[in-house]
């Protein structure tokens, strides 16, 4: 009975989409209102199969993952993502984690930035939804489990995390992370597991993490001219710019071409190559 009313109110939320929406093209022959199933599967990174059994009622209970993809992909409010996750009998995503709800503003103008990077991170930087040009430019983050989702714990304790920025840069950039992580500390509950098992852990594995928390030093990052490294079109010296929401929780994060540099000329390679250079290692 649960899984068929999950299927009947996933069936309700596409309808009420046009595809021009979520940035798909609506096409002359459409028999349909709103999204067709195929295009919510697209959208939510699923095969079509799998997401026809989820709206038929009579597949397999559908993971934490493919709900939160699912509750982006069909724009759904606070209020709707939490109903869907009870329907599929799964606990409700800790505020600021991997799952985190994505407002559905953010993620319209995530959909409309097609040709700059952009992508929705927490305040723990734990990227929550990127968009083509960002994976090509900064790689897929979406295959990353526990403490790892987070940039910053990757950016103390794995050494190819560092490859994303210049060695020059990496002392600026460690303490950034840590002013910043310091104010997001700040703004949550002191008794918050996320942050607190984060900063214990590296506080624990990181001897550079332990003596820059020990300066007390915080800023908020708002906007940046870093320089990122990319394996296939070398350094990229970008202006990064944020928007954050209102409870300061998630960040809309996009990266344009810094003036006199030839940056403007490699980001439209990305734009035009970005699917072939997203599979290169890093």
């Amino acid at each position: 009975m649960r899984y068929t009313e999950l299927g009947a109110f996933l069936r309700s939320r596409r309808e009420r989409i046009r595809p021009e929406d979520v940035g798909l093209v609506a096409g002359p022959r459409r028999r349909v209102p709103g999204l067709r199933r195929d295009e919510v599967a697209q959208l939510a990174g699923a095969s079509a199969d799998y997401y026809n059994e989820i709206e038929r009622g009579a597949g397999s209970q559908p993971s934490e993952q493919m709900l939160a993809a699912l509750a982006r992909a069909l724009r759904l409010t606070s209020d709707e993502r939490d109903y869907l996750y009870r329907l599929a009998g799964r606990p409700l995503p800790a505020p600021g984690g991997p799952r985190s709800h994505v407002h559905p503003g953010m993620t319209d103008l995530l959909t409309r930035l097609t040709s700059t990077p952009a992508q929705v991170i927490t305040d723990l930087h734990v990227t929550l939804v990127q968009n083509p040009l960002a994976i090509a430019l900064l790689g897929d983050h979406s295959g990353f489990r526990g403490k790892n989702t987070s940039f910053i714990h990757r950016w103390f304790t794995d050494a190819d995390a560092r490859r994303l920025y210049p060695e020059a840069d990496h002392d600026a950039q460690s303490r950034a992370f840590v002013a910043d992580l310091r104010a997001a500390a700040a703004r949550r509950d002191a008794r918050d597991p996320e942050a607190r098992t984060l900063i214990a852990d590296l506080n624990a594995r990181s001897p550079e993490f332990a003596a820059l928390w020990a300066r007390h030093e915080v800023g908020v990052r708002r906007g940046d001219r870093k320089r990122i490294n990319h394996p296939a079109l070398g350094t990229l010296e970008v202006n990064c710019l944020s928007l954050l929401s209102e409870d300061g929780r998630q960040r809309l994060l996009w990266f344009t071409p810094a003036l006199g540099t030839d940056s403007a000329g490699k980001l439209e390679l990305l734009a035009v190559v970005g699917t072939q250079l997203a599979g290169i290692p890093r």
